[in-house]
């Protein structure tokens, strides 16, 4: 194949590719600005992405394959760390985990939304098998607070998803400012999860 056909056959791949994230994108933005429960229009992501509105139903079909698609691609690197800081200790574990999803707040939101809307395949324990077994092992050493690994990574997770969600209305309700809010529950989620090891 010629130079040219090859770029024929790579522009109208990379003009799509380019497209969908440029729509993924503007749902996110759509989102921040207008919070989760104001839903999300997909004639508003089109016009805000700058594309043609039939376009979002060609890419996505609909409102939930595109937050669908939204997920996975902003959430890749909260699981990559999740995939890495396994087998670290717990304490250093919640802590990256924590970090992480205040860092990048998008996978929370868009998860917490799709369950909103109905969608029963959301994710949200990240590394659920290596994480419980990193759980199981803890638990065994007596470093949780309770011995039933399910309830503590359930606990753990809707702890982290509820902050990352509440955040800045926690904050301004506390009166203390989020990064002072921050410092704080991470120490708060250590304590509440994560014990010495057991003494014998």
């Amino acid at each position: 194949m010629t130079t040219a056909g090859a770029a024929r056959r790579a522009g109208p791949a990379r003009d799509r590719e380019a497209t969908e994230e440029a729509l993924r994108a503007a749902a996110i933005a759509l989102l921040r600005r207008g919070g989760v429960l104001a839903g999300l229009n997909l004639r508003e992501v089109a016009d805000e992405a700058g594309v043609n509105r039939g376009l979002v139903y060609q890419y996505f079909g609909s409102r939930r394959a595109l937050l669908r698609s939204a997920l996975f691609h902003r959430s890749r690197p909260n699981a990559e760390d999740a995939v890495d800081a396994a087998g670290l200790p717990l304490r250093r574990r919640l802590s990256r985990l924590f970090w992480k999803s205040l860092r990048n707040p998008e996978p929370v939101v868009l998860a917490s939304l799709r369950v909103l809307d109905g969608d029963d395949r959301p994710r949200v324990l990240l590394n659920r098998g290596a994480g419980r077994e990193d759980l199981a092992a803890e638990a065994a050493r007596g470093e949780l607070p309770v011995e039933d690994v399910e309830a503590v990574q359930a606990a753990i997770a809707s702890t982290i998803y509820g902050y990352s969600l509440l955040r800045e209305h926690l904050a301004r309700e506390i009166g203390l400012p989020a990064g002072e809010l921050d410092e704080r529950m991470a120490r708060c989620l250590e304590e509440m999860f994560a014990r010495g090891p057991a003494r014998g």
